[in-house]
């Protein structure tokens, strides 16, 4: 039985140094390893009909997963089918017009060398990811992309290690090719994260976020000043918008309004909502994103935002509590 030997920390910092240089110098010279197969690849994958189905066994089945995980989410419908499963059933998740990149870095995978005659007959391209361009994966594949590396990161050279690094930057690189021939942009990467931070600042607009309808605290600007304090205090939101007989804003007056009127001493009693508010209040679209609404608070260091339409009525008020509770901001 092998006997541990004791633990060395600068042991074990120099081989982890030695595995960023070994998988560091396999990344590099992949580039040189690419010729007509990577082109070949994308365009496949490009002008496919159906979906790309990634297999792989082993290390290779789990860099699979995440290369079909990552390609679904940039523009390129794909999906992972494990080969053991396919050989009892799953090969019927494949239909003619589908690319199926089957990943071995030895090429010599069984289970995936059992169904590739079958895969071959069912009407698809396949796109071979192999490190040995005279494997049966590479014999039987119609396009073949090298991943092969000179040398493992495991000490013993038998891990998979730089090879599986390997795969997984081809695998980006090919979901590169494939966003930028296909002209994907931020908001469809949005629309396939709508839970993520980039899917919430892109795709929610001010709309889905604003306080409208009875939540909204309006007068007109003849109201009497205790009627503005009311219907602040009533809604909430430290501030009541003023609003012109035509549904316009007229102006905004906030709770820090009120306390500097009340530190100078103004008689309060005597005065309208119109003597008090600010004029050419800060107003956003409704149909701008929620995101350019925080951009608007943060530039001109204010806490809310008054909201209208396309005719410029007020439809709404928002302010930096709704964008936190959204995740905007």
């Amino acid at each position: 039985m092998t006997q541990p030997r004791p633990f060395d920390p600068e042991r074990a910092l120099a081989l982890a140094a030695r595995t960023f240089e070994i998988e560091a110098q396999a990344l590099l010279g992949l580039a040189a390893r690419q010729h007509a197969g990577f082109p070949n690849a994308v365009k496949a994958m490009l002008e496919c009909r159906g979906r790309v189905v990634v297999m792989g066994m082993g290390k290779s089945g789990h860099v699979g997963r995440k290369i079909a995980a990552t390609l679904a989410s940039t523009g390129t419908p794909a999906f992972f089918v494990h080969p053991a499963e396919a050989s009892h059933g799953d090969l019927g998740m494949l239909m003619s017009g589908d690319v199926v990149l089957a990943i071995s870095n030895s090429g010599e995978s069984d289970e995936l060398a059992a169904i590739l005659p079958t895969i071959r007959r069912l009407g698809v391209t396949v796109v071979g990811m192999t490190g040995k361009p005279e494997s049966t994966l590479a014999r039987h594949a119609d396009i073949v992309v090298s991943s092969a590396v000179d040398q493992e990161a495991c000490p013993l050279n038998l891990a998979p290690t730089a090879s599986t690094t390997a795969q997984i930057a081809l695998g980006d690189a090919l979901a590169v090719a494939l966003l930028d021939a296909r002209g994907f942009r931020e908001e469809d990467f949005a629309r396939s994260h709508p839970g993520g931070s980039l899917g919430r600042k892109l795709l929610m607009h001010v709309r889905d976020l604003m306080r409208s309808g009875d939540a909204l605290p309006q007068v007109a600007p003849d109201a009497s000043f205790t009627e503005l304090l009311r219907e602040m205090t009533h809604k909430g939101l430290g501030f009541t918008a003023l609003v012109d007989a035509e549904g316009r804003p007229a102006g905004i007056f906030t709770d820090g309004d009120l306390r500097r009127l009340i530190e100078r001493g103004a008689d309060l009693r005597a005065l309208t909502a119109g003597d008090v508010m600010h004029a050419r209040p800060k107003l956003i679209r409704d149909d701008a994103l929620a995101v350019d609404a925080a951009a608007l608070m943060e530039t001109h260091r204010i806490t809310s935002v008054l909201v209208v339409d396309a005719e410029g009525r007020l439809v709404g008020a928002l302010n930096s509590n709704d964008l936190m509770r959204a995740k905007v901001i």
